[in-house]
């Protein structure tokens, strides 16, 4: 038998994909735009997962990312790195396995990263989002409480 390769081996329960999740779910609740997750782990040696996301405003961009960067360290997330040209439109957050790139849809647009990497795997965002609502734990329903005294007893 030939060597397997990591692609093979790869679980889409590995830590990698739990912070894929988790990217997904901040920025998705921080109103990212076009959230869009490929596995480039068969065609690159330094990242498994790119996470892209479109900002409406240079204000928004840096909101994603603060909001990226708070979750990451609660989260004991090791980042190698953040990248961004002054006024480029354009941030990375390295967090080596995954790279979060966060966008102004025009520089998305200009540098089209979907288009580069069109040999990966998209990986939907109904996939990502269901399978993390399936490790929430289950909460057990609640009795309702009622504030009326039981018949037979007073109030005092």
């Amino acid at each position: 038998t030939g060597p397997v390769s990591r692609h093979c081996m790869k679980s889409k329960t590995s830590p990698a994909f739990d912070l894929v999740r988790t990217c997904c779910r901040v920025l998705d609740d921080k109103k990212a735009g076009a959230l869009t997750v490929l596995d480039v782990s068969a065609q690159s040696s330094i990242t498994d997962y790119l996470v892209l996301a479109t900002a409406t405003s240079d204000p928004h961009l840096r909101a994603l990312r603060v909001e990226l960067e708070k979750t990451l360290d609660a989260a004991k997330v090791h980042l190698v790195g953040i990248e961004r040209a002054h006024d480029s439109g354009w941030l990375v957050v390295d967090a080596f396995d995954v790279m979060i790139h966060l966008f102004l849809a025009e520089t998305r647009e200009r540098y089209g990263l979907e288009r580069l990497w069109r040999d990966a795997t998209e990986i939907s965002l109904k996939t990502i989002f269901r399978e993390a609502a399936a490790k929430q734990p289950r909460k057990s329903p609640r009795r309702a409480v009622s504030k009326r005294p039981k018949a037979g007893r007073r109030r005092k």
